[in-house]
């Protein structure tokens, strides 16, 4: 009862722990209540044609073939004479949904959101479709929805081909943007004798909005370089070329129609996106028609140094690149609605054509939606927060705020439109910064929070290994002190629940460590725990280096390489050694599996069928095998096997049974260690059964070797990763669908885990150890390299920086969170027995 209880407290301690980061770093930047404002002038258009080809690069729009020629002559032609072009900036993550919000509604997505839902954004948002007087959408249902939800009022109309016609195995994917099309040429076809219809479309500040998904799914199916994604842009270049012809015709070719094409996020060469690679967040971005700039030479050195323009054979044109959010406020500018007030992207100037007063005007405008912003978010913070704590950000106090708007004003009224035009980008600049302030402002008080709780476990981990409990009631009364003045000073700012989870857990937590601590002197603990202490700090360095350079995980795997060398074990071992050679020489790259796919012949039934049945089976069949050592190991690396095979695509499919051979030389290798040491009551692995020998109760004393185990443990678990590649789940499914895919992908990914784990039981069981104690040096050693990579979360610098920081902590800190639940797992699969029947006995007179 007693490991169950700490197991549900550590499991608790280490959810909040990994929660805090995205309340830390990562909380919605969204705040409600502001007044949408927009520029008082006439804008130049009257109708907004928004074209997005999900899943496009920069490069394979822009580049031309080896013959001179372009795949998208149409495109190519807006760019070379009627419109602005240039590259458009994502962020991560690079996915659909997160693109479109930033190209519609002009902010980024917290990296957090994603896990919150897939088909509408998890908090409410304005967007350019919102204030629209009316938006006609057509494309995928995984996209349109989430904006006509959105939506105040009925005025945005989406047009759905069936979630079922995403399909990965299709024939020919471009079949989703021919259907977008043939759609928007049947609808103003069919508005030519609806007259209400036909009303409502001469209206102004109206929208047209286009998603492609056919190049995504393409991309994703046959890899960017095919030929299949390289003919579907061309597809998409002849629509749209045919659907600014039916437009132009239909409004008899006022010139108040202005166009933007564009793309949600890339993709890498080998087909997935979300993260932070340029081929992911280089999109491109073409805009013409009504109140757009023409195409304009290059009369001087252009501020790009990525060789692209020469590649493109584009260095003859001006590019203006803009960051992905920029584009709502360009769209909202240009159709005259006002600019969605979350919206964090600055105006484009250079897109636009038109006067220096309109211009200037527009630039206020946007400054003003920003600085509405930084109000509220100051406002807010200011009522929350005690007046001699409050501390409000210099840059932009009250009265400049004051000074900035007015000064601005008089500008534009002494018609000085550059100096106005400057002054508002400088407002601008500062409420973005002062956005970030406030956003952050209480990021050091709750980070030292959770360091002191993340310190106080790992003290407390420690001395529960050296099993020491004194109580203490002083100690007791003091902590329940300090618990209270927390509470009632959390109360009094109406500060949000999960303060109190931060900042009071570390009371529990160091009540727990000073109580135990009180048995222990400095002396004490200074000379019998030196070593294994200096030992697990020692151990952690490689590990955190390891997530920087992988080059480390071969360096550290050759050093462990040589522990049966030195320890004169290789002798003993020496067949087992020689296997694995072999193993190695005979590996191969194992035939493609997917030859019905690449005949465009889609998932044959069967397949399908035998594949579910596999994975349904895959945890339950180890349950049926004896409880022996190795019928029990080899029957759970099997069934694992043999789903991880239909999860891949080429040759990792080896991994596994090698993995499995290398666990098996591990386990040997740990009997050999303790036959070297004369260990007392050793039993033959032969021997040995789960069932029978598994007893929490029974402890012996840790070695510096439990140490070395743990650590051989941990550095197994750093190379176990897997590809996310989508075809990986093509013997499953094809259909898309995001969380079926998703939680495929993410067993895959367990697979080896559960391997290694097993493996892990195995030695805890032949050493005689409780698991326990073999557990809790694992934690420590993963609670040091969390606490390292909580340091190091950034929210500034490149996307790509402040990805990989995140993704450093949440690999630890999940992995961490896992290997407590997976333990009870690995405890099951290896020394359960599931008996489907029993075979009577026969007795005979």
């Amino acid at each position: 009862m007693r490991m169950i209880t700490f197991f549900v407290i550590g499991l608790t301690v280490h959810v909040v722990f990994f929660i805090s980061i995205f309340d830390i770093y990562f909380t919605s930047p969204l705040v409600h209540g502001m007044t949408p404002h927009s520029t008082p002038l006439e804008p130049p258009a009257s109708r907004l044609v928004l074209v997005v080809a999900d899943g496009l690069r920069a490069d394979s729009l822009f580049t031309l073939l080896p013959n001179g020629s372009s795949r998208t002559p149409y495109l190519r032609s807006i760019i070379e004479d009627k419109g602005t072009w240039g590259v458009s900036h994502t962020r991560v993550p690079t996915e659909s949904r997160p693109g479109h919000v930033a190209l519609i509604a002009g902010f980024y997505e917290d990296v957090s959101a994603v896990a919150k839902g897939w088909k509408e954004n998890p908090v409410e948002f304005d967007s350019v479709f919102n204030e629209s007087r009316h938006t006609w959408c057509w494309g995928s249902p995984d996209i349109l929805p989430m904006f006509a939800k959105g939506a105040s009022g009925d005025h945005v109309y989406t047009h759905t081909y069936p979630a079922v016609e995403e399909d990965f195995a299709s024939t020919d994917a471009s079949k989703l943007d021919s259907w977008v099309f043939t759609q928007v040429k049947s609808f103003f076809k069919s508005a030519q004798s609806n007259s209400t219809l036909k009303a409502s479309l001469w209206e102004d500040k109206n929208v047209f909005f286009l998603h492609l998904l056919g190049i995504d799914t393409n991309g994703h199916a046959h890899r960017p370089m095919s030929q299949e994604y390289l003919d579907n842009i061309g597809l998409v270049d002849a629509g749209v070329a045919e659907v600014v012809s039916i437009i132009e015709d239909f409004f008899d070719n006022d010139g108040r129609t202005a166009y933007v094409f564009t793309s949600d996020h890339g993709m890498t060469n080998w087909g997935s996106h979300g993260a932070g690679h340029p081929s992911e967040t280089l999109t491109p971005l073409v805009a013409w028609g009504a109140g757009v700039q023409k195409a304009k030479g290059a009369t001087e050195p252009q501020p790009y140094n990525d060789g692209f323009l020469q590649d493109w054979k584009l260095e003859h044109l001006r590019r203006v690149d803009v960051s992905q959010a920029d584009i709502a406020p360009l769209m909202a500018s240009l159709v005259g609605v006002p600019i969605p007030v979350n919206s964090v992207g600055v105006l484009p100037l250079l897109y636009l054509n038109n006067s220096e007063r309109f211009m200037a005007e527009s630039m206020y405008t946007n400054a003003i939606q920003v600085l509405e912003q930084f109000k509220m978010k100051m406002m807010q913070k200011k009522e929350t927060t005690l007046s001699f704590l409050f501390t409000p950000y210099q840059l932009l106090t009250e009265s400049k705020q004051a000074e900035f708007t007015q000064k601005a004003r008089i500008l534009i009224q002494l018609e000085k439109y550059e100096d106005a035009i400057s002054l508002c980008q400088s407002l601008i600049s500062r409420s973005l910064e002062g956005l970030v302030y406030y956003h952050t402002y209480d990021r050091f008080f709750l980070g030292c929070s959770v360091v002191l709780g993340f310190v106080g476990w790992t003290s407390y981990v420690v001395l529960v290994i050296l099993k020491t409990h004194i109580p203490g009631r002083n100690l007791a009364r003091l902590c329940t002190c300090v618990a209270v003045v927390i509470t009632l000073f959390l109360l009094i700012q109406r500060s949000p629940i999960t303060y109190y989870i931060y900042c009071l857990l570390p009371i529990p937590v160091w009540y727990s460590v000073l109580k135990d601590a009180q048995n222990f002197t400095c002396v004490s603990l200074t000379v019998r725990n030196k070593p294994g202490c200096c030992m697990a700090v020692y151990f952690c360095c490689p590990q955190v280096v390891s997530f920087f350079h992988r080059a480390m995980l071969t360096v550290g795997l050759a050093v462990l390489s040589l522990w049966p060398f030195l320890s004169g074990l290789f002798g003993k071992a020496k067949v087992i050694y020689r296997l694995m050679l072999l193993v190695a020489v005979c590996a191969y790259v194992p035939s493609l599996t997917h030859s019905s796919l690449q005949q465009k012949q889609g998932l044959p039934l069967l397949n399908q069928i035998i594949s579910w049945s596999t994975l349904a089976s895959s945890i339950f069949v180890p349950l049926l095998s004896s409880t022996r050592l190795f019928h029990r190991l080899l029957s759970i690396f099997l069934s694992l096997t043999s789903t991880y095979l239909l999860l891949s695509t080429g040759s990792e499919a080896l991994f596994p049974p090698v993995l499995s051979w290398l666990m098996f030389v591990w386990i040997n290798i740990e009997q050999e260690a303790l036959l070297a040491q004369g260990m007392s009551g050793r039993q033959e692995l032969s021997t040995i059964d789960f069932s029978a020998n598994i007893d929490i109760t029974k402890i012996r004393q840790l070695k510096l070797d439990d140490i070395r185990r743990s650590y051989f443990f941990v550095s197994l678990l750093r190379p176990v990763a897997s590809s996310f590649d989508p075809a990986s789940v093509y013997c499953f499914l094809t259909v898309f669908n995001p969380f079926i895919m998703g939680g495929l992908m993410m067993w895959k990914v367990i697979i080896p885990f559960i391997i290694v784990m097993c493996t892990f039981e195995t030695i805890q069981v032949a050493t005689q150890l409780s698991s326990r104690s073999l557990f809790l040096i694992v934690l420590v050693i993963s609670d040091l390299m969390a606490l390292h990579f909580f340091f190091m979360v950034q929210d500034y610098g490149s996307w790509l920086d402040i990805g990989t920081s995140i993704s450093h902590y949440v690999i630890v800190m999940s992995m961490t969170i896992f290997l407590m639940l997976l333990s009870v797992v690995t405890h099951v699969l290896t020394s359960q027995r599931l008996v489907l029947w029993r075979q009577r006995k026969m007795h005979f007179p």
